[in-house]
């Protein structure tokens, strides 16, 4: 199930996304009293932009444009809009998105053609290990692609491992979508319950929420303890609210494949312009296809690679690397600048650390710190010792790390109208986040 366009070649892929591209201005002008007025505002004739390249001419949004003009983004009356979802409120206030029927279509096809990209098939069935409720997008994504692919669906939510082996020991699913730290629970129950999870049928487990992969694309410490003991394929996805679009692996497991006829991406610097190939930046997405809340040059945050060698799958599209961490995370501790997802990694490398989070606060003179708060069966000095000889080893960085009881972190982790575990929570006055 690879749409004709993913195969086709660069240059054709261009002329198609700049077509749509094209199509797209005109809507937003048409449309959306953001886009119009921001053109007004910076006397942007829509008519000269013609190729990706003169995207640049374009400012880019942010999300504090969204927060700030939600409302105003809005392209199609009340009546049509059939969905409600809002953001996780990740770097500040939640933001409302608005989804028609046809954008509910696309967001199907977006995620039957992603699932179809890890391997799933008609004759799969998927174990869905997310919410469904509390206006969660991705969770309703899940549910649509599926059925868009002909796959049967078991939707049991998140949490209680107790629930989804009783599911999948019942209705034998092949496919699971997970968070990956939550598959380890999965693991450590089926031990304490002799369940032979080896041979429970599961083919494949499509990863969310936490990375699975190093920027070389090899399997991180935490894919790693899965795979050691659970013979399963791993597949990372990548996509948010504002995306409206996913980026799943292939069997390459090389990158999340980008589907051009959905969407259009540019990776850039802090002034706004295009990086070299292979460098890092900030992911910016213009988004086609989207009915009701389409965004232009919209800054996700997220610093990553993308790549754009043919893959052996047969795509040709651009493939964006793993996630290196959100610009508003990265922190700069004691001369070395350094993302979270870099001390999760770490601290997933010990079987005695039940759960964490990570604060960042700024002290007295304003410079970062940063406090690891862990929870385990047995709190000692030889394994905070160990903890602290790891980060001076691959980080060359020592936060400060406290032990707490397990039930603390839990309340951390999982404040009220939480949709998923909450990892870092950052203080800074500079940011009121928590991811």
């Amino acid at each position: 199930m690879i749409p004709e366009i993913e195969k086709a070649t660069s240059a054709e892929i261009r002329i198609f996304q700049e077509s749509k591209l094209k199509t797209l201005l005109i809507y937003l002008n048409t449309h959306s009293a953001y886009y119009k007025r921001l053109f007004k505002k910076h006397a942007i004739s829509i008519d000269a932009i013609k190729t990706l390249e003169d995207l640049t001419k374009i400012p880019t949004t942010s999300k504090e444009d969204l927060q700030e003009h939600n409302n105003e983004f809005l392209c199609v009356s009340r009546e049509k809009i059939i969905d409600y979802v809002t953001t996780s409120g990740t770097l500040g206030e939640p933001v409302t998105f608005a989804l028609t029927d046809n954008d509910l279509d696309r967001l199907a096809h977006n995620e039957a053609i992603s699932f179809a990209c890890a391997g799933m098939q008609q004759n799969d069935v998927l174990q869905v290990m997310v919410t469904l409720d509390r206006r969660f997008m991705a969770g309703l994504a899940y549910f649509l692609g599926a059925r868009k692919l002909g796959a049967g669906i078991i939707r049991v939510g998140n949490g209680v491992p107790e629930l989804q082996w009783d599911s999948i020991l019942k209705f034998k699913p092949t496919y699971l979508i997970a968070v990956p730290s939550f598959l380890l629970k999965l693991i450590e129950y089926a031990k304490s319950h002799d369940i032979d999870f080896n041979n429970s049928g599961i083919k494949g487990a499509i990863c969310i929420g936490e990375p699975i992969r190093n920027q070389d694309f090899s399997p991180n410490i935490l894919a790693e303890k899965i795979k050691s003991q659970w013979d399963i394929q791993l597949y990372s996805t990548y996509a948010s609210t504002e995306m409206n679009t996913a980026f799943t692996e292939c069997e390459s497991q090389k990158g999340g494949h980008q589907h051009p006829e959905l969407i259009i991406t540019e990776i850039l610097d802090d002034n706004d312009h295009p990086v070299a190939t292979g460098e890092v930046g900030e992911l910016t997405i213009t988004t086609l296809g989207v009915e009701a809340m389409p965004l232009l040059r919209f800054k996700t945050g997220d610093m990553l690679k993308s790549y754009a060698d043919p893959c052996d799958c047969g795509r040709n599209t651009t493939r964006l690397g793993p996630v290196l961490g959100r610009k508003k995370q990265m922190i700069k501790y004691k001369g070395t600048t350094l993302y979270p997802p870099a001390m999760n990694n770490l601290l997933n490398d010990f079987d005695e650390i039940k759960s964490y989070v990570i604060e960042i606060y700024h002290n007295a003179i304003g410079t970062d710190e940063i406090l690891i708060k862990i929870a385990t069966q047995n709190p000692n000095d030889v394994l905070l010792q160990s903890i602290k000889d790891h980060f001076r080893a691959k980080l060359r960085v020592l936060p400060e790390i406290e032990f707490l009881d397990g039930k603390a972190i839990q309340k951390l982790q999982f404040p009220k109208l939480s949709r998923k575990p909450i990892m870092i929570i950052d203080k800074r006055k500079t940011t009121n986040a928590s991811f």
